[in-house]
């Protein structure tokens, strides 16, 4: 056994204390890994990378272009530290196992979201007793319940078929339902494919019923907090540009091409996003309100309908999701 000199072990740990500081100044952090998908409000995040506010930030981004269903996946399985996701959607994939915290409000659907009814159906109302395709358990599936609701009717009214959001299109033109209800691209597709089919119903209707996000894993947002709140202040910079008439094409363009569409095709689906600053965001954030003029009432209110229709089993601690302290501290 080796006996080392006191003053020479002090001298060896001192070294070895100085190379782990000098390293850990000189190697970069690893780049934030975040999956997103072709949703508006998501590939606005495109124009951020594309223009290099996050390096002008100080934080290191990898935006990781997925499907919407392979990026929750993806996120899942660990590979990436955030997803975007609806608010709904951040509860089915905790529920599954995948804890995550809500850090970033980008936007509501405000139209986007439809049920659309046959020729010559023109209220939804008018689909008493009719079929109606939806992807049960989905959020449209959510949706078409609060419409349902508010005409004064359930469930019950009406016969439902089960069917992938994906497929909409196809089934409302061929003749074998009365109506379908669906998200964009989706639902632009069925409109189409159906001259004098109408919208009886949207998430214009009912603002707040579908939250768009950025969701981190609790791991990540504990270890880089600092660099989240970097990510999260860059938003508001790609608000800005989307409002602002000198660079809102160019920046439609850049989302549409992420996309894979033409820029004209995209634009369509903007009126349906209500995109939000820091500061609006923030205020849904931190509301305890019990409605959906909250984050909180409206992702309780998705948890109650996720467990009525066995999406999970056991209600999620729904506060727990939720951390408006990140957009507070990138307001400062």
């Amino acid at each position: 056994m080796i006996i080392m000199n006191p003053s020479r072990f002090l001298r060896h740990v001192l070294c070895a204390a100085c190379a782990f500081v000098l390293g850990s100044a000189v190697l970069p952090a690893a780049p934030l890994k975040v999956a997103y998908s072709d949703y508006p409000g998501w590939t606005a995040l495109a124009i951020a990378e594309q223009k290099g506010w996050f390096k002008e930030a100080g934080v290191e981004v990898d935006l990781l272009w997925f499907e919407y269903g392979p990026s929750m996946e993806a996120f899942i399985a660990g590979q990436v530290d955030a997803v975007t996701v609806t608010n709904g959607d951040s509860l089915v994939t905790g529920a599954g196992g995948a804890k995550n915290i809500m850090i970033l409000l980008t936007d509501y659907s405000d139209g986007n979201d439809m049920i659309i009814a046959r020729p010559g159906i023109k209220s939804l109302k008018e689909l008493k007793g009719k079929k109606i395709a939806v992807e049960i358990g989905f959020v449209d599936h959510l949706l078409l319940l609060n419409g349902l609701k508010k005409h004064g009717m359930t469930e019950a009214d009406v016969e439902l078929v089960p069917t992938p959001t994906n497929q909409t299109p196809q089934v409302l033109a061929s003749g074998q339902v009365d109506a379908v209800a669906a998200w964009q691209p989706n639902s632009g597709q069925a409109l189409k494919a159906v001259p004098g089919s109408t919208v009886v119903y949207s998430s214009a209707d009912e603002p707040g019923l579908i939250y768009d996000m950025v969701v981190a894993t609790p791991q990540s947002l504990a270890q880089r907090r600092a660099d989240w709140v970097k990510f999260v202040k860059v938003w508001d910079k790609v608000v800005a540009y989307l409002a602002d008439p000198k660079t809102r094409a160019d920046g439609i363009k850049i989302m549409a091409a992420r996309a894979g569409v033409s820029a004209k095709d995209y634009e369509q689906f903007m009126p349906g996003t209500h995109f939000l600053t820091l500061a609006e965001g923030y205020k849904y954030l931190s509301s305890t309100s019990k409605g959906f003029d909250s984050i909180l009432g409206s992702s309780v209110i998705a948890d109650d309908f996720n467990v009525k229709n066995s999406v999970y089993k056991k209600a999620q601690d729904v506060p727990a999701y939720i951390d408006a302290s990140v957009t507070a501290d990138a307001l400062k």
